[in-house]
């Protein structure tokens, strides 16, 4: 009876450290840039529970270890909501190995919100008799934005100071305004159909609003979302115009403000109502002389 409560406490314990140790490196993605999917570390824990399970069959594991293996996945399925970031896969490679250091090559792939993102790149170890020193090298990144420029400047100087870190703070709040413009189109389109109009779909960056009764006219408005360099994500919106001449030589200073007054209603009521505002104006029958 002894040896199976000796042979209950150790495995507890084992698990315990095992746990610990796994926490310790999933706090590391946003510490130490050493990256472990969700789903690796949700993999690693039921593979223990069976170990366990399979070792003792015809045991109950300890209630209070039960729960603690639960209270860990509940916190990293609400950590991965929260942010918004979800790893779909990880690989990792050992490429070299000495007493004092260790090159590891790392393959992530995941999403945040509805734009996906991989990164590849090698991490340095180097150990002393006081601590261990980390190192990100050979950073290549991948993320599903289009041809944005300012995204690619970013991304080139991520790449190039191997600041991990940076790159999944920045891409959590672009993303969620990617996110943002992507549902805004997607409820105007459904709502207002016959005004208006997505060329490029919903992942492009303008809608077209066109009057179905008046031929030739229509406006254009743009939704950019710029990143600087250390990862800063703006709006930038403006409205284009385009007019039939003789619908201008009409109401000339009414089309040259449109822009102005566009800004201001941006300013005073923020995007969605400025937009609906606008589509609003413009499916109006008699709003615009034919």
């Amino acid at each position: 009876m002894d040896s199976i409560c000796q042979a209950y406490e150790d495995e507890i314990q084992s698990l315990k450290e095992e746990i610990q140790l796994l926490a310790e490196k999933y706090e590391d993605i946003q510490q130490e840039s050493t990256f472990f999917s969700e789903e690796a570390i949700l993999t690693s824990i039921e593979s223990f529970e069976r170990e366990f399970q399979g070792e003792f069959k015809g045991h109950e594991p300890p209630p209070d270890l039960k729960a603690e293996l639960e209270s860990l996945e509940t916190d990293l399925s609400f950590l991965m909501k929260f942010i918004g970031i979800q790893f779909t896969s990880h690989s990792k490679k050992i490429i070299e190995k000495t007493k004092n250091r260790t090159v590891q090559k790392h393959r992530i792939s995941g999403t945040c919100h509805s734009m996906s993102f991989q990164l590849e790149f090698q991490l340095l170890e180097m150990q002393n008799k006081e601590n261990v020193c980390s190192a990100v090298t050979d950073l290549s990144i991948v993320m599903d934005s289009g041809e944005d420029s300012n995204v690619g400047t970013f991304l080139s100087s991520i790449e190039e100071r191997g600041d991990i870190l940076t790159f999944f703070k920045s891409l959590s709040s672009y993303a969620e305004w990617y996110e943002h413009r992507r549902c805004a189109f997607q409820h105007f389109k459904a709502k207002y159909p016959d005004v208006v109009s997505l060329p490029e779909g919903l992942l492009g960056d303008y809608i077209i609003l066109r009057n179905p009764k008046v031929s030739g006219f229509e406006l254009m408005i743009v939704w950019k979302i710029y990143m600087d360099e250390e990862g800063r994500t703006t709006p930038v919106l403006d409205l284009l115009t385009k007019v039939p001449e003789q619908v201008l030589e009409q109401k000339m200073t009414t089309f040259e403000s449109a822009p102005t007054r566009f800004r201001s209603l941006l300013h005073l009521f923020g995007i969605e109502t400025a937009i609906e505002s606008l589509i609003k104006v413009v499916g109006l029958e008699n709003s615009i002389p034919a």
